[in-house]
């Protein structure tokens, strides 16, 4: 592999100012299927932990860890500047909207920039509580102006969404779309409680997963467990206490993912992935970027989820689930009580969304496109 050198190994970086260095998509997905590839790859990463090699990759720190937002966006800039000279590579991926500016910087001096927008950032200015809401369009609008003006500048850009696709193609025809599929693992992940009469969601506890209805859902129901655990949003905790279904609920707390796989999903028969119509989801369209979807069809759970156009057309495919208005709590409650009372048919639904993530929901079919569109930068 070659950057316009012979001989020479490609050396590549990956720079985020917000995301731990251990982050799924970051690290463990591109990073890790690049260096697999014959990459020589670091991790730039904004916290104050010691450097070190994991799998190849050199992760280094700005020894620098912000404070709050303010710091992260303002002050990190020269510690990450700093770093980016002395890593000295071929290619820059950035990872974070606060470095489109960096991206155009880094490009100047004659390396090779490439943007990676995990979200669609004009979409969710508007759900910024930090932002004062009489702010947000204009922030939206000249946030919009600017990155117009660095997607159509740097060598390419890689997206999640694609709607967010179509409009960065425009400006830059290296746009690729790269899905966060779950990576696949020889691990066994056949879930032997089909049967239990038991619900389950780990992750973000707060109103946007609409564990409100899911609980109100769960007084109408006889002998069922929710299976809880994350962190819970603000004061969104002592709301969902003061339900009556709560004494349904087996709360957790934040637990590492290994735990999660055998206290939460162990011990349930169904998956909740109840979204709410979010900005990041363009209402009833939805996206397939939230891993939360393909978590629950690897692990062989069948799924309750949002109505969106595109988790349906996934779940009348492969028969893997029931979508429902995340607003109804009659749709959820006979969901529940459907799956609960139909173990057979259950059972057969995590099979086939198990089977789904084999074939096709799976990191492999990403990493494709990530090598093809590296090979694209660099020839």
């Amino acid at each position: 592999m070659t950057c316009g050198h012979s001989n020479k190994q490609i050396k590549v970086c990956h720079v985020t100012s917000a995301h731990n260095r251990y982050d799924v998509r970051i690290f463990h997905k591109e990073c890790r299927s690049l260096a697999n590839s014959g990459y020589d790859v670091t991790l730039l990463v904004n916290d104050a932990k010691d450097n070190e090699i994991l799998d190849g990759i050199k992760i280094v720190s700005t020894q620098f860890k912000p404070n709050n937002r303010f710091e992260r966006i303002v002050k990190s800039k020269k510690f990450i500047r700093n770093k980016m000279m002395e890593i000295d590579a071929d290619i820059y991926h950035f990872h974070d909207p606060e470095l489109l500016i960096e991206a155009l910087w880094i490009k100047k001096k004659g390396k090779r920039a490439i943007f990676d927008s995990h979200e669609d950032y004009l979409l969710t200015v508007s759900e910024k509580s930090w932002i004062p809401s009489i702010l947000r369009k204009h922030i939206s609008k000249l946030f919009s102006i600017y990155e117009e003006k660095v997607i159509s500048k740097i060598d390419g850009a890689i997206v999640c969404y694609h709607w967010t696709e179509e409009r960065y193609q425009r400006l830059n025809s290296m746009t690729r779309m790269i899905l966060n599929f779950p990576i696949l693992t020889d691990e066994k992940t056949d879930i032997k409680s089909i049967g239990s009469r038991a619900i389950a969601f780990a992750g973000g506890i707060s109103p946007q997963w609409c564990h409100k209805e899911i609980i109100i859902a769960l007084s109408n129901l006889n002998n069922v467990k929710y299976e809880l655990a994350g962190r819970i949003v603000g004061d969104y905790g002592s709301e969902l206490q003061k339900l009556d279904g709560w004494r349904k609920v087996n709360f957790h707390g934040v637990l590492p993912f290994s735990d999660v796989m055998s206290k939460v999903y162990a011990n349930a028969s169904i998956g909740m992935a109840l979204l709410d119509y979010i900005a990041q989801c363009k209402g009833t369209v939805g996206n397939l970027s939230n891993t939360k979807f393909f978590e629950y069809m690897q692990m062989g759970l069948p799924l309750i989820c949002t109505d969106f156009e595109l988790w349906k057309k996934i779940i009348e495919e492969e028969q893997c689930g029931i979508c429902v208005n995340p607003h109804s709590v009659d749709e959820i409650t006979e969901a529940i009580r459907f799956l609960l009372d139909n173990p057979d048919k259950a059972k057969l639904m995590g099979e086939n969304g198990q089977k789904a993530i084999k074939k096709k929901y799976n990191w492999d079919t990403e990493e494709d496109k990530l090598l093809n569109f590296y090979k694209a930068i660099v020839a």
